[in-house]
């Protein structure tokens, strides 16, 4: 039986990964993904703030694992975090997300979070991971190249006069397929594993089939790939041919649900990974999948509630966006956010959709973007590592002083 003093930590410790979960979805994951979308007026604020909520959830479901683990397990050595230590890390980056959410900047929530729970634990004695912090480093200043670098040659692209829309956006759409076709879903593989649509079709496909050489599997993936890579495209073609407009808003929302679907997949490891190394045999075991949905439903009232006010900044103030290039800084936005999830790495969406949406606007000469915002922003990200790190590592040392 669990003693009450337990049961009360846990509680309190639960309450603050749920208000972490909210501040995350009111901050970066309810408002980068459609906020591309909102700036070339595909959709409204106010709707943006709605589907996205519903998307994030679905993808915390059933992609939230990887980023969970990593940031419940990996980011220290040693034994587990203790009650205090988690509720003193989550609080911490909690409190400095919502004060970024309601200041009008977006906090990077994985330096945050990241700064935090490193802060906490080392406080409470437990060894630096350093290989972990290299790893999730590198990522970290890549993206802004990658995601950039992306973006300013897509929107390069289809401002080409010399490209036709007609073939350029259904090719990007193909791309987009041939990463949609291999991401991972805890639904399409047995109990414990995941498996990505051209992997589950394949699956079934030699279903009773009793000798497969692994050419031949790779093959056969990759051959389910094209196909569906080029449904994708030849859809996409149709619906611009219709409609030119209509058919790169479809495609331009489309991308927009993907990246708000893997933003819940990767943000609610932030809140929900301080957590899990309370929950076991010894306290309270909740299975992963029902943590998950639990903090997904999180992410969801925070984008109801809170996102609003974040997606009206990014769309408007960072840079004037079209739809060309909002295509262009969300496609690279989905490939790494779902790289960054198939890793098990924790990275910002803040980070990620404010470097492709600067990368789409210099295409257009720097039009658009406020280089002022961008400085305050960049240090903003800094300032939240450190402070978190900082006041987590100090508040910890307080309250274990009291106890």
């Amino acid at each position: 039986m669990v003693a009450t003093g337990t049961l009360v930590t846990l509680l309190i410790a639960g309450v603050a990964s749920l208000f972490m979960a909210w501040a995350i979805g009111a901050g970066s994951s309810g408002s980068t993904p459609f906020a591309p979308a909102v700036g070339a007026n595909a959709i409204s604020v106010m709707r943006a703030g709605f589907v996205v909520g519903i998307l994030g959830l679905l993808g915390a479901f059933l992609q939230g694992a990887n980023v969970t683990e990593a940031v419940g397990t990996e980011l220290l050595i040693g034994a587990p975090l203790t009650p205090t230590a988690a509720i003193v890390g989550l609080l911490t980056a909690a409190v400095l997300v919502a004060i970024g959410v309601f200041a009008g900047y977006p906090i990077a929530t994985a330096f945050t979070v990241t700064g935090a729970v490193v802060g906490a634990g080392l406080a409470l004695g437990r060894g630096p991971a350093i290989p972990k912090y290299q790893e999730i480093g590198l990522l970290w200043v890549l993206v802004p190249f990658v995601g950039g670098g992306i973006a300013y040659a897509t929107a390069k692209l289809l401002r080409d006069e010399r490209v036709s829309e007609a073939v350029a956006v259904p090719v990007l759409a193909g791309l987009v397929g041939v990463v949609l076709a291999n991401i991972e879903f805890v639904l399409l593989g047995e109990p414990g594993e995941a498996l990505g649509l051209a992997a589950a079709a394949a699956r079934v496909i030699l279903e009773g089939t009793t000798v497969v050489t692994p050419r031949f599997l790779v093959a056969l993936k990759l051959a389910l790939t094209l196909v569906f890579a080029l449904w994708v495209m030849a859809m996409l073609r149709w619906d611009i041919t219709n409609d030119p407009e209509a058919g790169q808003r479809h495609f331009l929302l489309a991308l927009g649900g993907l990246v708000a679907f893997s933003a819940g997949g990767s943000q609610v490891g932030l809140a929900l990974g301080p957590l899990l190394p309370l929950l076991g045999p010894d306290t309270v075991s909740v299975p992963l999948p029902a943590l998950l949905f639990v903090g997904g439903l999180g992410l969801l009232v925070g984008s109801w509630t809170g996102a609003p006010r974040m997606i009206k900044a990014l769309a408007q103030d960072y840079s004037s966006l079209g739809p060309r290039r909002s295509i262009a800084a969300l496609i690279p936005s989905f490939a790494i956010a779902q790289t960054a999830v198939f890793v098990g790495v924790p990275v910002s969406f803040n980070e990620i959709i404010v470097s492709a949406i600067i990368g789409s606007g210099y295409a257009a000469g720097g039009s658009g973007v406020s280089v002022t915002k961008m400085g305050y922003t960049v240090l903003a990200w800094i300032g939240s590592l450190v402070l978190a790190f900082a006041v987590s590592y100090g508040l910890f040392l307080a309250v274990d002083g009291l106890l």
